[in-house]
Order: structure tokens, then sequence, then C-alpha cells
């Protein structure tokens, strides 16, 4: 089941990756939250409790999602400075 689960994960994120483009801050950000969820999922598969393991695969999804979210707001404040620095 966790496999599953991992593996449909994984290629839900390959398609994310496929189409979302980051400046660098955002890459770092993305990097570094993947890096925390994939702790997250090697903390679960070594869980014995079944329920307790899927709860800290959802907490690795949700440091994904909350990964993406801030780099998408530093990809944001990168273009609006980008775009400040245009107008002077």
């Amino acid at each position: 089941m966790k496999l599953i689960i991992t593996a449909a994960a994984g290629a839900g994120l390959l398609a994310l990756a496929a189409c979302n483009t980051h400046s660098d801050a955002g890459d770092n950000i993305v990097a570094n939250s993947e890096n925390v969820a994939d702790n997250l999922e090697e903390v679960a598969d070594n869980m014995s409790n079944d329920t307790a393991a899927d709860v800290t695969e959802n907490k690795a999804d949700a440091v994904r999602a909350a990964g993406e979210n801030a780099a998408d707001a530093a990809d944001n404040a990168v273009d609006n400075a980008a775009d400040a620095n245009k107008t002077k």
C-alpha cells in the first residue's frame, strides 16, 4: 500500500515538475522540502503502526505542497523585483 502511494506521489510530482519551473530561490525551496518529505517517508516506511505511517506519509505530502507554494511565492517576489527594476 505504501509503495503504491509513494509511486503515485512520485508520478504526480514528475508531472508537476515538468510544467512548473522556478527561479533559483524557488528551486532551492522545492529541493529542501523534497528532502524533508523524503525523510518523513523513510520514517513512515520504518513504522510498524500503519495508521501512524499513513499520518506521516500525509505530512510528507503536506511538506511538498507547502514547499511548492513557498517556491511560487518566492518566484512571484523575484518577478515583482525584476518588474520594479525595469520601471526605473
